[in-house]
């Protein structure tokens, strides 16, 4: 358990020193006062660090800094939930496929963001936490794009953290993903390697293109079936670039279906009257040995009920 002493004894808001302790030895001091103090805006956090009022051993430090267990924290007055008051991120459980003592894996529906940042006050991280106000330990192992569903990695455990970090470094494990493209799909099976580069439009959004100079990046991609005009496929992912499927199958073109960066808009504007209002990519299959057991887990997460509607229609056609 951390250790916390008030320095005041008054009602308003105080100072702690909280000891850092085992679990959280190595965490970036930023996402370990986020845990800390549940419900302070992400600005006021930084705000507190920049300005020397967050200290660790009285020294200053910046927010990349990692704790070291017994470090001691000192953690300003910030404005923090009263006692009794709601909490200002709504507690959240999703649908879980696999949880242990150090691992939980869950079904992230579509339109979620995993977490807060960008224009969104929260995501399935915050959401979690105020669920389980008792976790002394959750933190995202991976990414998963706002409107892509599927399987999403939590851990319960900073060792269990540190070691699925190390094997998705080394690409250990498979991570399959379903898409529906636009296009008659050729090959059974194809690799695409196309490296990668982010940039920024001129409204600030971001994006990713093919770079020669870039990241690289692997996909391979399976058929799976055609639907005329449009087909069904398997994509693994061998490297973990931002948004590396849908700008490898757009590249190719094959854009995703309903992907509002690199899709067709009239093909987008096509598919939302008929109801499916989301982009079809769905993390499906997740293969990879148990971070601390080193046993392997195959975990699936179906097709949500639109996506399958949806290929039920495109078959009918």
């Amino acid at each position: 358990m951390r250790k916390e002493t008030p320095v005041s004894t008054s009602s308003a808001p105080v100072v702690r020193l909280v000891e850092v302790d085992a679990e959280h030895d190595g965490q970036r001091i930023d996402n370990f006062l986020l845990r800390l103090c549940k419900g302070v805006p992400k600005s006021h956090i930084y705000k507190a660090i920049r300005g020397g009022e967050v200290r660790v051993n009285k020294g200053r430090i910046q927010a990349d800094y990692r704790v070291v267990a017994g470090d001691v924290v000192r953690v300003p007055p910030l404005r923090l939930p009263a006692a009794g008051e709601a909490r200002p991120v709504p507690g959240s459980e999703f649908p879980i496929v696999f949880e242990d003592d150090a691992l939980l894996v869950i079904d992230k529906p579509a339109g979620v963001a995993v977490h807060g940042g960008s224009g969104v006050s929260f995501g399935v991280i915050e959401q979690l936490r105020a669920a389980r106000p008792e976790a002394r330990f959750l933190e995202l192992v991976h990414r998963l794009d706002r409107e892509t569903s599927g399987l999403l990695m939590v851990a319960k455990k900073r060792s269990a953290l540190l070691a699925l970090h190390a094997m998705l470094r080394e690409g250990k494990g498979d991570k399959h993903y379903l898409a529906l493209v636009e296009g008659d799909w050729v090959n059974d099976r194809q690799h695409i390697r196309l490296a990668l580069t982010k940039w920024t439009t001129q409204s600030g959004e971001r994006r990713v293109r093919p770079d020669p100079d870039g990241q690289s990046a692997h996909t391979i991609v399976t058929l799976r079936q055609r639907f005329g005009r449009y087909s069904l496929v398997d994509a693994e992912l061998r490297s973990g670039r931002t948004h590396q499927i849908r700008v490898h199958l757009a590249a190719s073109g094959f854009p995703i279906i309903g992907d509002e960066k690199y899709g067709v808009d009239e093909t987008r504007a096509q598919f939302a009257r008929q109801g499916f209002n989301r982009m079809f990519l769905h993390a499906h299959q997740l293969t990879l040995p148990h971070p601390l057991t080193g046993e392997i887990l195959r975990l699936t997460a179906e097709l949500p009920p639109a996506c399958r509607k949806l290929l039920q229609q495109l078959e009918n056609q």
